[in-house]
């Protein structure tokens, strides 16, 4: 009997023994399992943590960017806003300056249109003078040109002077009372007579050299239009220009004849002239051409 229970208790022992290692392997297999899986999902965390950082760096990166846009942006937005104010005003400025422009154009073009008038005035005036000298005398003797708004009368000295002499012959006052009447009936005209002579040297006891030849010479015949054919006095104007302004050599006679001259010059009076700048356009449009703009 004894026997019997040895045996039995010697089963269950034996028994109980191998379900424990039975256990022991599960449990050791879920263990390495465990740490296994542990392992992986430090792995895990740790490959989350450097792409945490990663991200972490970029958002930065993207956030400094972002700043710098909406810095670029406002910028933008001031300069738009300076730009539209410059493009006002200068629009502005553009219409102030096409007025100014439009109102010189008017100034100029009646300047141009009073100095036009006043050439075809000359023009007229020069062939009442071609007309009124030219019978009896040689085209040479006498040359009428026009040029602009000045009429410009050369008159050889054979016609007026002897040679040397400042005194004015009897056939050349009538000569001058031709002159004089056209001179006459332009009241808004100035008269410069200038003397001219050769580079001949000429010494006198009423005459130094040849700058006192072709002033006395000018003012002989400014006195003839005076004195003579009543031309007012504030419209004369004598002048000498010696023997400077030669029209031809002075090596020839035919030369020196030419050189030899007196010239009377009709031009306007400056003041009218002067008139004709002063009527400048109102406003802003006189203020620019005071300016120059």
């Amino acid at each position: 009997m004894k026997k019997i229970h040895f045996l039995s208790l010697a089963v269950i022992l034996l028994l109980s023994s191998c379900v424990s290692q039975k256990k022991f392997d599960l449990l050791q297999g879920q263990y390495d399992a465990a740490k296994t899986e542990l392992t992986d999902v430090k792995a895990k965390v740790l490959e989350c943590q450097v792409q945490k950082d990663k991200f972490k760096n970029q958002v930065a990166v993207l956030e400094e960017q972002n700043k710098f846009l909406k810095e670029n942006q406002a910028n933008s937005i001031r300069q738009i806003e300076n730009l539209t104010t410059l493009s006002q005003s200068a629009s502005s400025n553009i219409g102030d300056i096409v007025a100014q422009l439009s109102e010189k154009d008017k100034y100029i073009n009646g300047i141009r249109g009073a100095m036009s008038r006043k050439d075809s005035v000359n023009l007229a005036l020069a062939v009442h003078l071609k007309s009124a000298l030219s019978d009896g005398i040689q085209d040479e003797d006498i040359i009428i040109d026009v040029e602009k708004t000045v009429v410009y009368i050369s008159i050889s000295d054979k016609l007026l002077f002897k040679s040397g002499s400042s005194v004015i012959s009897t056939k050349a006052k009538e000569l001058l009372a031709k002159v004089a009447t056209v001179i006459a009936n332009k009241p808004d005209m100035e008269v410069m007579v200038e003397g001219y002579t050769d580079n001949r040297p000429i010494r006198s006891a009423r005459t130094k050299d040849n700058w006192d030849l072709s002033t006395q010479r000018a003012t002989a015949v400014i006195r003839v239009l005076q004195n003579n054919y009543k031309i007012d006095p504030k419209r004369l104007i004598a002048a000498g220009r010696s023997e400077y302004l030669p029209l031809a050599t002075n090596d020839t006679p035919e030369g020196r004849s030419r050189n030899r001259r007196t010239r009377i010059v009709i031009l306007p009076k400056l003041d009218q002239f002067f008139d004709i700048l002063e009527q400048k356009p109102e406003g802003a449009a006189a203020k620019g051409i005071e300016e120059g703009k």
